[in-house]
């Protein structure tokens, strides 16, 4: 195993405070980056973002404390990040870093789709939040990282996400000599969509308990996906990330037939952002006399202040004030079809480089 050169994938996502004392630099991070938001001039964001900061930060420190202090991201990331190590490295041969168990089970079944089998290294940057990205690449080089894949977290690509994480990205690996590739989006992988699948099921059939309805193809439950918000100019400037989000949805669709509708969360700031906003779609359909949801996080991979708090307290409260039975879908986190998405995204990145030879 040592006469083989490692291959880095380094997991890539938004960041989020580690404690509520992280609430206000976070935030700061946040809206000093120019492709989320412009506020006004170059020379007036960093300052802009400051005042920001100071005058949000104590209302969504509230927030982070109704969920237990902190953003769960890194943590889930960090066991994104073991959990798909463990499975490449399987997939490629190499043994000795997974429990007797699962070597038990890639014996009974091996899985050996590689002609050379490289040694894969997993690592986790964020581009708000410690561990940042531009301080996880230079530690990935000195662990002797000389090709690496940056797999963007988010299905959907947007400039705003996908586009701002990539592009620190490029930038912090281009000060070293390695060879590097990045993964923009996967919105409709199968795996990928075969996981949402399986939630989705789940979530419909937690409905049963509530009503006597026996199957969930024939239960009166609608499914609403939630997507991030984001301001209208971008898709009028040729951002995808609308159409990619359709695309997920119209997978989703040709394998589970349910009634649905999509709409969009947290949006901030004065400008006009994607609609219709999703307390405005709960109150529409309270208005139609719907009284079961299941909503569903379409752009989020992992629980955090979106799902912890603006889905599960803030939504659902508001639900309930509106005779509405919401419930939602269980995050993607470490879900093994998600998993294995992902070890399918690396496996053909890493054929396609020729980095196996």
């Amino acid at each position: 195993m040592g006469n083989k050169e490692p291959i880095g994938i380094i997991l890539l996502n938004l960041g989020g405070p580690d404690s509520v004392q992280a609430v206000k630099p976070f935030l700061y991070n946040l809206f000093s980056d120019r492709k989320i938001i412009q506020l006004g001039p170059p020379f007036l964001q960093k300052p802009l973002a400051r005042l920001i900061s100071m005058l949000r930060s104590k209302k969504t420190e509230g927030y982070y404390r109704l969920i237990g202090g902190k953003s769960p991201i890194l943590d889930i990331t960090n066991a994104q990040a073991k959990a798909l190590e463990e499975a490449l490295n399987q997939a490629s041969g190499v043994r000795c870093q997974v429990s007797e168990e699962t070597e038990k089970k890639n014996t009974d079944s091996p899985i050996h789709p590689f002609t050379d089998s490289p040694v894969f290294k997993v690592f986790v940057g964020m581009r708000y939040w410690h561990p940042l990205i531009e301080d996880v690449i230079p530690q990935i080089y000195n662990d002797g990282i000389r090709k690496l894949i940056g797999l963007s977290l988010y299905p959907q690509y947007s400039l705003a996400t996908s586009g701002s994480t990539l592009s620190k990205f490029r930038e912090a690996a281009s000060k070293h000599s390695m060879e590097v590739f990045c993964t923009p989006s996967w919105y409709d992988h199968p795996l990928y969509i075969e996981a949402l699948v399986d939630v989705i099921k789940k979530g419909m059939e937690s409905f049963i308990s509530d009503s006597p309805i026996h199957r969930f193809t024939d239960s009166p439950v609608y499914v609403l996906f939630s997507a991030h918000s984001l301001p209208e100019k971008f898709i009028d400037e040729g951002d995808p990330y609308v159409r990619h989000i359709e695309r997920t949805i119209e997978e989703i669709i040709k394998r589970i037939p349910v009634k649905w509708h999509l709409s969009y969360q947290s949006k901030s700031g004065p400008v006009k952002w994607l609609g219709p906003s999703t307390n405005e779609k709960l109150r529409e359909l309270a208005g139609r006399n719907i009284k079961n949801i299941l909503m569903v996080p379409i752009s989020f991979v992992s629980d955090h202040i979106e799902t912890l708090y603006e889905i599960d307290i803030l939504y659902r409260q508001m639900a309930k004030d509106l005779g509405i039975n919401l419930k939602r879908t269980v995050s993607l986190n470490t879900h093994p079809l998600f998993i294995e998405a992902l070890k399918d995204l690396i496996i053909k990145n890493v054929k396609e480089l020729g980095w196996t030879e």
